[in-house]
């Protein structure tokens, strides 16, 4: 009778939901956010993968910086990146006739020589021709098949590294290696083979096999 009186004064106290109710309480479910759950594992994935996408977004805006400019000639100076949209020019081997001529803007003297060109070439003398084709071309063929002498520098680093390999090398040899064990000695080695042969070791095919007992040598 205890339990059954316990048992029916916690169902009057447990608020059945009605249906004007029902709505408010589904409602209010959705609302509220589930409880978060943290884990050292989820916070160090959370760190790791925030730092590698900084890095990511630090070293492409450092590679497209860098793209954007671009060294003149030589001269310290800065380029605006090249126009690939527009026709360009190259020296080229595979490409006999570029896009566009090498000098865009021709000055009185090669806009006179231009309109020779129309004209006779038996008129034009052996260094206007050189100049209509300075005109029009960088280099000759001549120009960009002679040898640049790269090979020497290429050389020239492969043997650097290879004497500076060399050098770390004998330095370990010296400084961080241990001495050879004694065992690598020719006494040692000696005393070895003797012993090995008072052993007979492998005495069918093998080690002892090669030694004359009688004649205390090798066959």
């Amino acid at each position: 009778m205890v339990v059954s009186n316990v048992y029916l004064h916690s169902l009057s106290q447990f608020k059945i939901p009605t249906k004007a109710n029902t709505s408010h309480y589904l409602s209010l479910s959705f609302l509220s956010p589930p409880t978060p759950v943290f884990s050292w594992k989820a916070m160090l994935h959370l760190t790791a993968g925030r730092v590698a996408g900084l890095l990511s977004r630090r070293g492409v805006a450092a590679f497209s910086s860098s793209g954007v400019k671009m060294a003149s000639h030589g001269h310290g100076g800065v380029t605006e990146q090249t126009d690939m949209s527009v026709p360009l020019y190259w020296d080229r081997l595979d490409t006999p006739l570029p896009d566009r001529p090498y000098k865009d803007t021709l000055s009185a003297a090669d806009k006179s020589l231009k309109q020779k060109e129309k004209g006779p070439w038996n008129s034009l003398s052996k260094e206007e021709k050189l100049a209509l084709y300075r005109i029009m071309f960088n280099e000759t063929y001549a120009e960009m098949k002679k040898p640049t002498g790269e090979w020497k520098t290429v050389f020239g680093g492969i043997f650097f590294f290879i004497g500076f390999t060399g050098l770390v090398v004998l330095w370990q040899r010296y400084y961080v290696y241990p001495p050879h064990p004694p065992t690598l000695d020719d006494e040692w080695q000696a005393m070895q083979v003797k012993r090995m042969l008072d052993m007979r070791v492998n005495p069918v095919e093998g080690f002892s096999a090669k030694w004359d007992y009688e004649k205390g040598q090798w066959k």
